[in-house]
């Protein structure tokens, strides 16, 4: 009489347990994404107080404070931050009108995107900086070159993402909306832009960090005011810590613009605000 094989024995096997998720405290996600700008600041810090970096290259941490300090007192700061930051405002405004207006009327119709698309997609392909020369001889040197060139450099990302976002919507629930008898503005403000809401955002974010980069720009066309106007009037004299200080500023726009950008998220979708994993960002 044969005995059947003995089972194998048991591998230990244990119950399944779901990862649990610590959000972290938002002074450590602060401290982690304040490490990257203190270590350059004490590197540039070092390399000033060691000689390495001369005044002439790069004026040192101290020598930027005291020429804030000074540009502050006599009033050129704030005069050229408030310029500066009125033809940014103003450029971006009309960019983002532009490109949200045409984004949706390519993205919601058909005629529109046959007329439209194809045109402002090789209008796209054109690198504004490259417009400097012909805004001239159209508009002249006055603020109106400045701020036409900072709104056509913040229209088109804004039209690509609102464009796009536009198209993703879901065509059943448009159909729907149809059915229950609402028109085409209010089936647009009702459904089709809350549901390309993350697209917009995205538009926006790119259409501001551009604008940034677009004043600087617009502010080598001969400008007499601003920030542009004090970093050409520091080259001249060879103030390199006046340069330090219009450098650091419009990179302080470009941070604030970003930061803003973050909150608008925040508010307005805040189911983002976690990520793979529901770790919070």
């Amino acid at each position: 009489m044969t005995t059947a094989p003995a089972a194998p024995a048991a591998t230990g096997l244990v119950a399944p347990r779901p990862p649990a998720h610590r959000p972290r405290p938002r002074t450590y996600a602060l401290a982690v994404r304040a490490l990257g700008p203190v270590a350059l600041l004490a590197l540039w810090w070092v390399a000033s107080a060691t000689g390495a970096l001369t005044p002439d290259v790069l004026a040192s941490p101290a020598q930027v404070l005291d020429a804030v300090g000074e540009l502050w007192g006599n009033g050129q700061l704030p005069d050229a931050l408030a310029t500066s930051l009125t033809r940014s405002g103003t450029g971006l405004v009309i960019g983002l009108a532009a490109g949200l207006v045409l984004g949706i009327t390519t993205g919601f119709t058909r005629l529109g995107d046959e007329l439209l698309d194809s045109s402002l997609q090789t209008l796209r392909t054109i690198p504004f900086l490259s417009l400097v020369p012909l805004f001239m001889v159209w508009f002249g040197i006055n603020e109106t070159a400045k701020i036409l060139l900072i709104a056509v450099a913040t229209t088109f990302p804004m039209y690509v993402s609102t464009s796009g976002g536009v198209r993703n919507t879901d065509r059943k629930l448009v159909e729907a909306m149809r059915s229950f008898g609402l028109g085409r503005l209010a089936i647009v403000r009702q459904v089709v832009l809350p549901g390309a809401l993350p697209s917009l955002l995205a538009g926006l974010r790119l259409s501001m960090t551009l604008s940034v980069i677009a004043l600087i720009a617009a502010e080598e066309i001969n400008a007499t005011a601003g920030i542009g106007y004090l970093m050409s009037q520091a080259q001249s004299y060879a103030r390199t810590d006046v340069l330090a200080v219009c450098i650091l500023v419009y990179g302080l726009l470009g941070l604030t613009a970003d930061v803003l950008v973050r909150g608008l998220e925040r508010i307005l979708m805040p189911w983002r605000a976690t990520g793979t994993g529901g770790t919070t960002r």
